[in-house]
């Protein structure tokens, strides 16, 4: 009789499908590797099998130990998988954004589940990185799986899901896209398939809201905030993220991951979340960039079961307007090109003015003087690192600094990069987080600086 030992032996060897509909208008070949059927769910047996199989080979855990875990669910539902075979207790710590079917999932494995805010910083004693640190010093025998940091998570993907999709592939993969959140998936994987092939481009996806865009494209730590999707995307930089092993980062919006999510099901039957939803927007994105023929594989996480509240409810949906997309589907770049159309002045034609690092304050006073403006993006060997403001420069000065000290360390990180693709509402976000919106093209040269007025002046020319 052909059958395994346990549910764990079972782990892996997830089919790899090719996408018709969704993919009909491209050139590229989509593959979806459908990571939902894994026996817990999701993605994440992979790396919880092998941090629990690390640490009992470590000593860390111990029989009839507790393995404790701030998980978004689907790792805890991989550890508590793990702890249902082999006798650990399990205590999950999660934020409360997350869809109560995660959270019954937990519990009906027999865990303790406990809910955090999610509006708090990382560093925040009630964060539930924090309380899970707390937890697992205070439980007997207690075990901090650690995610995060733990490079047993990218080694499950190295081990695995790596060799995996090497073979079912036949090597014969151009493009891995993952929406990223701890980074184990993209890292792992990223890592293997870059010894096969170094040419196979690696490509992180993240939602508006999460630093990891702007930190790829700027090299700066800017303000996380919140965003509605589950399963991807951070507040600050895991270890187990390597951005050594990716090659670009494509930001998605809540609205994108959440259509094509529901598109998925119904186009292609594929019965999925919100975070494979962003990722193959953004793979179908990547595709249209690309205009070519090639083979793209997009991971496909966990499963649409864990989302039946809120993605698939209408009214949810609804109520955070979601279901009205088809008319707010404008593009930065319409809102640039009305900007050149009504211009008037240097400024609203698009010219651009920037400064660089180690510019004297002078220059920028002379350089905003002159052209009639109060914000300049800051540039190092033409990335954007940086903006420096009016603001800026008089607090310096009515605190009697010179104006021959260079502007570097006036140059602040509240800024937002955008592409000419994306859609203008996410503009609304991030000046409601007053952030400076700037954008960059595919090769991520600076095409323009997006003021308040400007979208003021298009959002009341719809209206």
């Amino acid at each position: 009789m052909k059958a395994a030992e346990n549910i764990l032996e079972v782990i892996g060897n997830t089919p790899l499908v090719k996408s018709h509909r969704i993919a009909a208008d491209v050139k590229a070949n989509i593959y979806y590797k459908l990571e939902y059927l894994n026996p817990g769910g999701s993605v994440k047996d992979r790396p919880a099998m092998q941090i629990v199989l690390d640490a009992e080979a470590s000593g860390d855990l111990r029989p009839g130990g507790t393995i404790v875990e701030a998980t978004s669910g689907n790792t805890g539902i991989g550890l508590a998988l793990a702890g249902a075979i082999k006798g650990y207790q399990c205590i999950f710590v999660m934020p409360d954004k997350m869809a109560a079917e995660k959270i019954e999932a937990l519990r009906a494995f027999g865990a303790r589940v406990v809910v955090c805010p999610t509006a708090v910083e990382p560093e925040d004693p009630r964060s539930y990185y924090s309380v899970a640190r707390r937890l697992a010093e205070e439980s007997p025998g207690g075990y901090l799986a650690n995610q995060y940091h733990n490079p047993s998570n990218p080694r499950g993907h190295y081990l695995s899901t790596g060799p995996e999709l090497w073979e079912q592939t036949e090597g014969k993969i151009d493009a891995l896209i993952v929406a990223a959140g701890t980074g184990g998936t993209i890292t792992g994987m990223g890592r293997y398939l870059k010894e096969q092939n170094p040419d196979v481009q690696i490509i992180a996806v993240d939602p508006v809201g999460s630093l990891y865009y702007d930190y790829f494209k700027t090299g700066k730590m800017t303000e996380a905030n919140t965003y509605l999707v589950e399963g991807f995307g951070e507040d600050f930089l895991p270890s187990t993220m390597d951005f050594s092993v990716v090659d670009e980062v494509i930001r998605v919006d809540d609205a994108e991951c959440f259509t094509m999510t529901r598109r998925l099901v119904r186009e292609e039957g594929i019965f999925t979340g919100g975070s494979a939803g962003g990722a193959v927007a953004a793979a179908v994105k990547y595709a249209e960039r690309m205009d070519r023929e090639m083979n793209i594989v997009v991971m496909i996480p966990d499963s649409a079961s864990r989302y039946l509240s809120k993605i698939f409810n209408d009214d949810w949906m609804r109520e955070n307007g979601f279901l009205q997309e088809e008319n707010n589907a404008d593009t930065v770049a319409d809102l640039l090109a009305q900007k050149s159309k009504s211009a008037h002045s240097s400024r609203a034609k698009g010219d651009i003015f920037t400064a660089s690092l180690g510019d004297k304050i002078s220059q920028v006073v002379e350089l905003m003087k002159s052209h009639d403006i109060s914000q300049l993006p800051v540039l190092d060997a033409g990335r954007v690192v940086g903006i420096i403001t009016e603001s800026n420069v008089l607090d310096h000065l009515l605190g009697e600094g010179s104006g021959d000290k260079a502007i570097d360390d006036l140059v602040e990180a509240r800024f937002a990069i955008v592409e000419p693709s994306n859609r203008v509402k996410i503009i609304g976000q991030f000046f409601k987080q007053n952030k400076v919106v700037i954008v960059v093209d595919d090769a991520d040269k600076l095409v323009g600086i997006i003021t308040k007025i400007d979208f003021i002046d298009y959002v009341s020319r719809k209206m």
